[in-house]
């Protein structure tokens, strides 16, 4: 029997959510628990936090967690706005260390990977044919590739450089809100962006999330390209849905 339940956790630069998830409908169960990142983000100081989020909850089951980084088997490659001592740790060990989980009961993995599987699964079914593209714009850009429905993992599209600069570092929805953009600034931007993406993997659909996805009136039909814009249907939840998703079926990388 599959489970209809599941915890997600989405670990991001300036805050840490938890939620119960139904897996039937792709939803929350219940309000989530947002706690702000602490800093700096170290592994033992983001672990903390995750625990007391899933004590919150009472939750005794597998937990799925997302970080802003490259996962390659537990492990983090990478550290994007979190503490650059992630970099080589076992992120799989550590969760289940500090929660008091078997290793096999938390699932790790890359949290723009977390939001597009959910999309894959529960969001628009345009989203599962053809190359899909899906980025969160949040603290910073995080990407998620598909093909025909099928995840190319830890895909790192928002560092690429853009006009001699690091993608997110000019079109991150951080980005507006420190510099005092306009919607119709920081949309160009965006535009900028997304043009020298669609030039690079030609994909058929991008969708985009992160929180500003709820404010996406006021910028999606700003944009410009030749490819279709359509927004994350779970917006800022995604990641713990996939998440959650992820520690049930025992998916990541």
């Amino acid at each position: 029997m599959t489970a209809t339940r599941g915890f997600g956790i989405d670990i991001g630069g300036s805050g840490i959510k938890g939620a119960l998830v139904d897996l039937e409908k792709g939803q929350l169960i219940g309000d989530r628990l947002r706690i702000d990142t602490p800093q700096p983000a170290t592994p033992g100081a983001v672990a903390e936090v995750v625990a007391e989020i899933v004590a919150h909850f009472g939750w005794d089951g597998p937990v799925g967690i997302t970080l802003p980084a490259v996962i390659k088997k537990g492990v983090a490659q990478t550290a994007a706005n979190i503490d650059p001592s992630w970099i080589g740790t076992d992120a799989d060990a550590l969760f289940a260390k500090r929660l008091g989980r078997h290793v096999d009961d938390v699932a790790m993995l890359n949290d723009a990977d977390a939001a597009g599987m959910a999309e894959m699964r529960f969001g628009d079914p345009a989203g599962r044919h053809g190359v899909v593209a899906l980025l969160t714009f949040g603290t910073g850009i995080g990407s998620a590739v598909f093909h025909d429905g099928k995840l190319v993992p830890n895909t790192e599209f928002g560092h690429l450089e853009v006009d001699g600069h690091d993608a997110e570092k000019k079109a991150a929805a951080s980005v507006k809100d420190n510099e005092g953009l306009s919607y119709p600034e920081w949309a160009k931007r965006v535009d900028r962006y997304l043009t020298v993406l669609e030039n690079l993997i030609w994909p058929d659909l991008f969708i985009v999330g992160g929180g500003v996805s709820k404010k996406s009136e006021k910028w999606v039909p700003l944009l410009d390209i030749r490819t279709r814009v359509v927004v994350a249907s779970l917006q800022n939840n995604a990641g713990i849905v996939g998440a959650a998703a992820a520690a049930v079926e025992g998916i990541e990388h």
